[in-house]
């Protein structure tokens, strides 16, 4: 586009008419007020990866968007917090066209992958090879309407949940929710009931990253009313049961990393938690409750609808390009061949979880053979 400038910059070299300006561009947009998109996201993950940059684009000498990436090896990029962020893509001013190789070439960069790129980008979304639900709670009505909606459409889940919840209350001790805890403690207590799930479950351990424990920290001790970290915890009598760490703006909370005691799972706690918090969040004004995309009984329980997302990288013709192909494309195209017949699929979870509690029995012996993780 002539006249069309792009500027290169860390995260923390963006000054404050930066920050003002990109959150005036996103308000601009019909896009939901996702705080992965905010800037206060892209600055934590400056802070905990050195890849971390971000383009400002300037027609005529004002900005009209910015495009958070990471850089890697060989010009090989990827989404801003790519593996932990649940909505990616480029912040424009609309009506501001983009070529997303030119934009690339730019920035230096061989491609760019993303996993979760938000619909509406549609430059980015033409190089997408898969598409996904993203799972939302529709709040903006209210949660007295949106309780009476779920009960409509699964009349025995809120009363069994609900009955569940008073059993654990006979049994263990008072059930009380704290929405936005500051305990950190309680946001310890999470991470170590969510690495327990991955292992179980044959994942990669997210928190046993150092970038990503670091960058939870960072956000949890933030404040900014665009994207700040919010921690909520469900407790029977002293002991927490329950938690979730997620990223929230004015309107918008994303789920992000809900985990539970499993001594108490006859309970349903996570279950309880996800109640109480949308509750909560509709008192405090969150209109939207993005789940987050992949499979889960619970999502498809309580969601009120589906947003698309997308998966795929733009490629540029260069070596750099060819060496991302090589490096990405069988792995995907392996998940993609799997996810696309379900008894594959179930029988390649149940073998992730058996080698996952493998794992765990091995790690958990007393002299310690077979190693740790």
């Amino acid at each position: 586009m002539p006249g069309q400038r792009v500027l290169v910059l860390r995260p923390d070299e963006l000054g404050p008419d930066d920050v003002r300006m990109w959150r005036e561009i996103r308000a601009g947009t019909t896009a939901p007020a996702n705080p992965f998109l905010d800037p206060v996201f892209t600055a934590a993950v400056g802070r905990v990866r050195a890849g971390a940059r971000v383009a400002v684009l300037r027609q005529d000498g004002t900005p009209v968007g910015y495009f958070p990436y990471e850089k890697g090896p060989l010009g090989r990029g990827r989404a801003i917090g790519l593996g932990v962020s649940d909505s990616q893509g480029a912040v424009l001013r609309p009506g501001t066209a983009v070529d997303p190789r030119r934009l690339l070439r730019a920035c230096g960069l061989a491609s760019w992958e993303f996993d979760t790129l938000e619909d509406g980008q549609d430059a980015f979304a033409a190089h997408a090879v898969e598409e996904h639900a993203s799972p939302v709670v529709d709040l903006g009505a209210g949660y007295d309407r949106y309780l009476k909606s779920l009960r409509a459409r699964a009349p025995g889940f809120v009363r069994q949940t609900r009955a569940k919840e008073r059993r654990l209350a006979r049994r263990v001790g008072e059930v009380r929710f704290v929405p936005d805890s500051r305990d950190p403690a309680a946001l310890r207590q999470l991470m170590r009931w969510k690495s327990a799930q991955y292992r179980r479950t044959g994942r990669r351990d997210r928190f046993a990253q150092e970038w990503i424990t670091g960058l939870v920290d960072l956000l949890a001790r933030g404040g900014e009313p665009e994207c700040r970290g919010q921690l909520s915890v469900l407790y029977a009598g002293h002991r927490p049961v329950a938690a979730h760490f997620g990223l929230r703006s004015a309107t918008v909370l994303s789920w992000w990393f809900p985990a539970y005691d499993r001594a108490f799972g006859a309970y349903s706690p996570g279950i309880l938690l996800h109640l109480r918090m949308l509750e909560a969040a509709a008192a405090d004004g969150i209109r939207t409750v993005d789940l987050g995309s992949g499979p889960a009984r619970y999502k498809e329980s309580l969601k009120t609808r589906d947003l698309r997302v997308y998966e795929g990288a733009v490629v540029r013709p260069v070596p750099g390009g060819a060496a991302h192909r090589l490096a990405r494309e069988p792995a995907r195209a392996a998940r993609r061949f799997v996810r696309d017949r379900p008894r594959l699929a179930a029988a390649a979870a149940r073998t992730l979880e058996e080698a996952g509690t493998l794992r765990e029995r091995l790690r958990r012996r007393p002299d310690g053979a077979g190693g740790g993780e």
